[in-house]
């Protein structure tokens, strides 16, 4: 298949999955040449094989008078994706954002169960049956991997929690490490990191798998705009939503959690030499942060 023009982001926002990235997306969308017609392609999570030519033609608009760029949350946790952007674009520039890892864990819980991956079952039934959900919150070992492939300059970590405190002085720390003018945001933007929230979980798992195959083959031959009619006309959430009300993590299973990550929030307070006491112990507005609705492609 033959491509235009071979423009390729200048900054990609790698996530991890789960940290505002919807909410980063929309804030910067008119000040940076995104892809055409989607948050993200999944080149770097689950598209992987495709040419790069694919990639690029998702960029076919970007006239090179404003910088380009994509999020793609599925990217932090992938080899292949720092690979790819290594050899494609060397000097690309790195968003991360890295979120508490009890909240972020019950989050991703949360998204396979929309997406129909997982059985109707408790968090911790869940958990037990996917041990590797917990996996990924080793935070401080990716981030090293992604400052020795594109140099500690050119990642820039930001903090979840500095988003949902203050979404101004956020997005202007991104504005000025992407090297774009500031972003002044709308008023009420400290809700901004809620939108498109979901509170339930499927109606009936076998039809949100099948949605969510339906998502995967729009995705893969770029049909975004059926999948934005339909996610209009409410079909997504027909098919992956109206079911029971998640329940909030109890005391016990939040003390649990909390152990678990320890030590990985000690690693990444020592990569970062910053503070996260507020990771290590309950929180009096614990509650669980609502979530972004998943990205637009359903990864299994």
């Amino acid at each position: 298949m033959k491509y235009g023009l071979m423009r390729l982001p200048d900054v990609i926002g790698i996530g991890p999955p789960r940290t505002g990235s919807t909410w980063l997306y929309n804030a910067l969308r008119d000040s940076v040449d995104m892809p055409y017609g989607a948050k993200d392609t999944h080149f770097l999570d689950y598209f992987d094989q495709k040419e790069i030519g694919w990639y690029a033609d998702h960029f076919r608009y970007a006239t090179g008078k404003r910088k380009i760029m994509e999020i793609c949350p599925g990217a932090f946790f992938k080899p292949r994706a720092r690979e790819l952007i290594k050899t494609h674009i060397p000097h690309c520039k790195i968003v991360a954002t890295m979120r508490d890892p009890v909240d972020r864990i019950y989050s991703v819980y949360k998204l396979l169960r929309r997406y129909g991956w997982v059985r109707s079952g408790t968090f911790d039934e869940i958990l037990n049956t996917w041990p590797n959900l917990g996996a990924g919150n080793r935070y401080a070992e990716h981030l090293k991997a992604w400052f020795e492939s594109f140099g500690r300059e050119n990642v820039l970590v930001t903090i979840y929690d500095e988003l949902r405190a203050d979404p101004q002085i956020y997005v202007n720390r991104v504005c000025d490490f992407i090297g774009i003018d500031r972003v002044a945001l709308a008023p009420h933007s400290d809700l901004a990191s809620d939108v498109n929230s979901f509170a339930r979980a499927p109606k009936n798992r076998r039809l949100a798998r099948r949605a969510t195959a339906v998502i995967n083959w729009l995705n893969g031959h770029q049909a975004y705009h059926v999948f934005n009619a339909l996610e209009r006309a409410g079909v997504w959430e027909f098919c992956q939503g109206r079911g029971e009300i998640y329940p909030r993590l109890t005391p016990e299973q939040e003390k649990r959690l909390r152990e678990r990550f320890l030590p990985e929030v000690e690693a990444l307070e020592k990569l970062l030499s910053i503070d996260l006491s507020s990771w290590k112990g309950p929180r009096a507005d614990r509650g669980l942060p609502r979530d972004s609705r998943p990205s637009r492609l359903a990864l299994g």
